[in-house]
């Protein structure tokens, strides 16, 4: 399985044998728990999920746990009434109100206060939550999937997670495999990313030669998917004309030769980054936004990473 915009693509049989599990996780209206490292697909899958079921009809929210401070998570997922907190002027629904029949993604779930675990667990149990400020009680429609990249059994041993909420969210589970474990994806992703995003960027003609797609096929991607396609936009960036060549792909090829024992010149994690950061920044003309995107970091962290270099 390999997650792009509103589709897959599923070429290597590993990917495949996940479709066809997401295929009948479609049907019932069970909670479901998605794991998988970072940029693997499990936002997608969980889109293809609901896409493919009976409530394809209704809302797909989504909240993501990790960004939004607890009382905003709440605030987000129940909704308030007027006068609930400061800054409350008006009656606002949340996305279990908003869902109706649809489907609820809880994206990093295991960035949740103890508090917030607490009562989202009651509202699994009883299936009825109440608006912040608020006394009357709503029935709770919506089917709720749950994304991690985090190990939650050890979480739950760790004591950061609650073991209860752990039993009411894995009643289904399924993993979504990260890209190195199905490497017969890469080449069509990258053919996937490279007609997606060349007309971006003025490049509707760009084109993959063998050297690198072979290069593609050797590295580890330790991003995953997101770092495939950042990856390729990068190198539609800065690739001299429309045929994208290996030395297009510069930290690529020489991380994908050292793990495969070749010889070649070797720099530091730093250096590649260093250079990576500086030809993004030039290229964008230090639009910050614009390179963060490309780097798939964020602006703060591009700005830190920019002053560390000296990149000024």
């Amino acid at each position: 399985m390999s997650a792009t915009d509103g589709m897959w693509v599923a070429v290597d049989p590993v990917s495949r044998q996940l479709m066809e599990i997401a295929a009948k996780l479609a049907e019932p209206s069970t909670t479901l728990l998605i794991t998988g490292e970072s940029g693997s697909g499990k936002d997608q899958l969980a889109r293809w999920i609901h896409q493919a079921g009976p409530r394809r009809d209704s809302p797909l929210l989504k909240i993501d746990c990790a960004s939004l401070p607890s009382e905003l998570v709440e605030s987000e997922l129940f909704g308030h009434e007027r006068g609930a907190f400061t800054g409350a002027v008006a009656q606002k629904p949340g996305r279990l109100e908003l869902a109706g029949e649809g489907t609820i993604v809880l994206d990093e779930v295991a960035a949740l206060a103890p508090g917030m675990q607490a009562k989202l667990l009651r509202v699994l149990e009883e299936k009825r939550f109440e608006r912040l400020g608020g006394t009357v009680a709503l029935r709770m429609e919506a089917r709720l999937m749950a994304l991690t990249n985090a190990d939650l059994s050890g979480a739950v041993a760790a004591g950061r997670f609650r073991e209860d909420l752990f039993f009411r969210l894995n009643v289904l589970t399924v993993e979504v495999p990260p890209l190195r474990k199905r490497r017969g994806d890469i080449a069509p992703l990258a053919e996937h990313f490279l007609a997606r995003l060349g007309p971006v960027h003025g490049r509707a003609d760009a084109s993959l030669d063998p050297s690198s797609l072979r290069v593609l096929e050797a590295y580890e991607w330790p991003g995953n998917v997101r770092e495939l396609k950042n990856a390729m936009e990068r190198a539609l960036i800065f690739a001299k004309d429309s045929v994208l060549r290996a030395e297009d792909f510069p930290a690529i090829r020489t991380a994908a030769s050292a793990g495969a024992g070749i010889a070649g010149p070797l720099r530091s994690l730093e250096d590649v980054e260093k250079e990576t950061i500086r030809a993004t920044l030039e290229a964008t003309r230090y639009k910050i936004a614009q390179a963060a995107a490309i780097l798939g970091i964020s602006r703060k962290t591009l700005l830190d990473k920019r002053k560390k270099y000296g990149l000024l």
